[in-house]
């Protein structure tokens, strides 16, 4: 166990990021949840593996492999959440909870970002995991390119190629999504 304090030490400080992550491939909170605390105890029993001091993408790399074996498990047992399901505002959900605004805003200002944020959501989450995950790696947890390939255990031109692919898909959605937005708008 003399282990602990410097895996604390060096872990702990990204569970944001590991849960932000399980959260965007998972798009449950309770499942984040569990899928984080999984990642961390199975770090902690594989931390004398670690080489070198950069634990980010190495812990990421075993939130994300927890994610995806959930997400098997999921589609094994026939419990798959429908895109209906996964963007309405149950308690706990992605879609119900998010709020990315600023305080200081007005109830207007609000509103749109409101508006704009379930637009933003309800793209993300309708695109295939692999591209969402390299967005979410590398545009709000800011890895750079290096990091993300070891994190998905890719070379980097194909984390460089889904990221270009990931973020046309998702301007994609995001114009669909706005024009079909705007056309019931009064």
């Amino acid at each position: 166990m003399t282990d602990r304090p410097r895996f604390e030490q060096l872990a702990l400080v990204h569970m944001d990021a590991a849960y932000n992550l399980a959260l965007w491939l998972l798009r449950e909170r309770a499942d984040a949840d569990d899928a984080v605390q999984d990642a961390y105890l199975r770090a902690y029993r594989a931390f004398h593996q670690l080489q070198g001091q950069d634990i980010k993408p190495w812990l990421l790399t075993i939130v994300r492999n927890v994610c995806y074996r959930r997400l098997q498990e999921r589609r094994r047992s026939g419990n798959v959440i429908s895109l209906d399901e996964a963007l309405g505002a149950r308690p706990g959900s992605l879609a119900a909870e998010a709020d990315f605004s600023s305080p200081l805003r007005s109830p207007e200002q609000a509103a749109i970002n409101s508006s704009e944020q379930s637009v933003l959501i309800e793209a993300m989450a309708a695109l295939p995991p692999a591209f969402r995950e390299v967005i979410v790696l590398r545009e709000i947890e800011e890895l750079s390119y290096r990091e993300i390939a070891d994190v998905i255990g890719a070379p980097v031109g194909t984390v460089m190629s889904r990221l270009s692919r990931a973020r046309i898909e998702l301007r994609t959605l995001l114009t669909r999504l706005m024009d079909r937005d705007g056309s019931n708008a009064m």
